[in-house]
């Protein structure tokens, strides 16, 4: 067995306590932003301008749907004190990538680029992104797997952590930061062999929504509907969406 008796609390200033995940979050959201600074750089047909103006409008509304999607998935605990939506901790992948979506879509409506190109550029950010962000989740302890007897299981010791204390279960953060980084590969290999724009960026989310319904079977978490986890019913979701518009429009360029 593998103990992480790491402190998820980074550093303490006064009364407010700064915690490993909140650290590799907003490392995270830089790493899109440097990405996106990076294409172009490269020549890629954006301006520094959108990619400001994106984060801008991407992060705040990458929050608000992440948080809602919490909050509804843990509503029984939160109408108890209600007071806890503002003040407490909790966010969703899903609720992020997505919310982040409809604000840079609602963005491009009104600004001076395309958003299928836009998200092409975005999507090997985005999945290279929730792997970092997925480190924060391993020694904050969220995110944590079912009880395992598994060699590679990891034990918590830490009384700040996030998972049961002393109980061996499956790192699933670990997993995903595995499948992340493998997604993110096959996704460079893709770049530039599909058309129409925007079909890399729904390849991105056809992997990754395939890949939670899988691990959610070795999630802890509530049911959420017909004995599924809220992502997992997401990602039923997504991935049908996502493979509809792929089959009836992505194709490989020719050479």
């Amino acid at each position: 067995m593998i103990t992480i008796s790491m402190d998820p609390v980074a550093l303490t200033i006064g009364a407010v306590s700064v915690r490993w995940y909140g650290i590799m979050v907003a490392l995270a959201i830089l790493v899109i932003i440097l990405w996106m600074v990076r294409e172009v750089r490269k020549g890629a047909q954006l301006s520094y301008d959108n990619i400001i103006t994106a984060a801008l409008v991407g992060v705040p509304s990458g929050v608000v749907v992440s948080k809602l999607l919490h909050v509804i998935d843990r509503w029984d605990y939160y109408f108890q004190d209600p007071g806890l939506i503002v003040s407490g901790a909790g966010l969703t992948i899903y609720g992020a990538v997505l919310g982040a979506v409809i604000g840079i879509w609602v963005y491009s409506r009104f600004g001076d680029f395309r958003f299928g190109y836009f998200a092409d550029l975005l999507a090997p950010a985005t999945i290279l992104a929730q792997a970092v962000g997925r480190v924060g989740c391993t020694i904050n302890g969220c995110c944590y797997g079912v009880a395992t007897s598994l060699p590679w299981g990891v034990v918590y010791t830490h009384p700040d952590s996030y998972a049961p204390l002393g109980i061996a279960v499956h790192p699933t953060q670990i997993y995903e930061i595995i499948v992340c980084l493998i997604i993110f590969g096959v996704l460079l290999w893709l770049r530039g062999r599909l058309e129409p724009e925007g079909s890399l960026f729904l390849v991105y989310l056809t992997l990754y929504s395939l890949w939670r319904f899988g691990i959610g079977f070795l999630r802890a978490g509530t049911p959420f509907l017909f004995g599924l986890h809220q992502a997992q019913v997401i990602g039923i979701i997504v991935l049908a969406v996502t493979l509809l518009l792929l089959i009836r429009r992505a194709r490989w360029l020719k050479a």
